[in-house]
């Protein structure tokens, strides 16, 4: 997976995500990238708290925190899967 970042206007910084291998062209909106590209953009604007945007043709805003090395994200979401783990002991 590709994660491309960049200050923002407006927001903090403004990232796009790639995965092409794993048949993704575009993520629309990437939590699991924002893991990485958060604990980059607050220490590099010395602040715990950050606005991000996803720039994809969806697009979407996350409010996160670096907590304790903790990433925590807010914001809205679209239900993409549902389904139960089952375990065989």
């Amino acid at each position: 997976m590709l994660h491309a970042t960049a200050r923002g206007s407006g927001v903090d910084c403004i990232s796009r995500s790639f995965a092409p291998k794993c048949g993704v062209a575009e993520d629309p909106v990437c939590g699991s990238g924002h893991c990485h590209i958060v604990p980059y953009w607050t220490e590099r604007l010395g602040k715990d708290n950050i606005v991000a945007y996803q720039a994809s043709r969806r697009g979407g805003t996350l409010y996160c925190c670096l907590e304790a090395g903790r990433v925590k994200m807010a914001g809205k979401a679209s239900l993409y899967s549902i389904a139960d783990v089952q375990v065989k002991v």
